[in-house]
């Protein structure tokens, strides 16, 4: 398969990466379905489409024509079967637990046409861990995308040994196809690039708050004004989801049982509390 071939993108989960990452490709001009088992997760994310485009065109960013024809290219549904039953390539952008990928790459493996590509979003969960769970390894990758997807440009593309160059190389013809700077990684490694440094940032900054050397605001302050980041640790954490930071460090526990890759004390205590950041309103800072 070639990339003029691909013509419908199914797009699984309508949370934050999901239904931007939707929205990029139906930009580009894809047929795009988004789905999510959560009914009010779609209703979020068609609302966010049909705020974000009128607002583009208001800004110069976008022509009323181009709003247009993106917002008639996506849809949105609860049923898996219909959004995945005739898609030409699959982006999964679900929780980061491996047991609910896997189980969704069985299915998807049963509904979709045999020629079609399905692909992880996941941030560290490498594909191999995934891609035996098909019947097509060969066409089974990570297509690593940024937050906010509709601003980052950079996509990391993962060939794992089992991934075909066929696969890797339509991957980033798509990523290309989408305005996107694709990266392609011929390797796989826990982390992939971006997330592996950031990772070592990130660990230090919550040991130091964990010891209460510093506060996280004050780590946040250290790192923006003497290294020059756009955002401290702790509120990239808040944008991206404290949630997410404790399932990735659970996950990588329970893989290696090396204590060090424990989510820190204060990503547990907030995940406890149900502080994730900016979606419940509240994380290392309060969002009105």
């Amino acid at each position: 398969m070639r990339i003029e071939d691909v013509k419908k993108i199914c797009v699984i989960g309508a949370g934050n990466m999901g239904h931007q990452i939707a929205l990029s490709a139906a930009l580009a001009g894809f047929k795009v379905s988004c789905t999510d088992i959560s009914l009010q997760m779609l209703e979020k994310a068609e609302e966010f489409a049909r705020t974000y485009l009128p607002e583009r065109v208001s800004k110069g960013k976008l022509t009323q024509q181009m709003a247009d024809q993106g917002l008639s290219n996506i849809s949105f549904t609860q049923s898996l079967e219909e959004a995945a039953g005739d898609a030409d390539f699959v982006i999964e952008a679900a929780v980061e637990m491996i047991n609910v990928k896997r189980k969704l790459f069985a299915d998807l493996d049963r509904i979709t046409p045999p020629q079609a590509i399905l692909a992880t979003n996941s941030s560290f969960i490498v594909s191999s861990k995934i891609a035996d769970a098909t019947k097509r390894p060969d066409k089974v990758c990570n297509m690593h995308f940024f937050n906010p997807a509709l601003v980052m440009k950079l996509v990391e593309v993962v060939q794992g040994p089992h991934t075909s160059t066929e696969t890797a190389q339509l991957t980033m013809d798509l990523c290309e196809k989408m305005g996107k700077n694709g990266v392609l990684l011929k390797k796989e490694i826990y982390g992939f690039l971006v997330n592996r440094i950031l990772a070592a940032l990130h660990h230090e900054a919550q040991f130091l708050a964990d010891m209460g050397i510093a506060t996280p605001e004050e780590i946040d302050v250290a790192v923006t004004n003497a290294l020059g980041h756009p955002m401290g640790p702790f509120r990239l954490l808040d944008f991206t989801g404290i949630d997410l930071a404790y399932y990735i460090g659970m996950e990588r526990y329970q893989e290696t049982q090396d204590l060090k890759d424990k989510p820190s004390p204060l990503i547990v205590e907030k995940f406890a509390k149900g502080e994730w950041g900016r979606k419940t309103k509240k994380g290392f800072y309060a969002y009105e």
